[in-house]
């Protein structure tokens, strides 16, 4: 494997961490605020349309995010490999202007 393809896979894998990361963190946030809020829901009705909007809110956002993640799956060496580059680029630049 080459040092490219090792670079890229560990983007990708910590890319893709922290998406489901933000998956679980929007889960026990929803969960939260609807544990939290649930006593000051006028009715039952009220709460039945929260809990949905919640469970709709849950549905689109994951599912946006399990595409994304697809997306970068399907795309990962021309994504992360410009990645690669540009920050190689950065890097290189950063150091022939610190070395003068």
């Amino acid at each position: 494997m080459s040092d490219l393809t090792k670079r890229i896979e560990t983007m990708h894998r910590r890319d893709v961490a922290v998406a489901w990361a933000f998956v679980l963190g929007l889960w026990f946030a929803i969960i939260f605020v609807a544990i939290g809020t649930w006593s000051l829901a006028p009715s039952g009705a009220a709460r039945t349309v929260l809990l949905i909007g919640g469970a709709i809110v849950l549905l689109f956002n994951t599912a946006a995010i399990l595409a994304m993640l697809r997306h970068y799956r399907e795309d990962r060496d021309f994504m992360y490999g410009l990645d690669i580059q540009f920050l190689d680029e950065a890097r290189d630049a950063k150091r022939r202007r610190k070395n003068g």
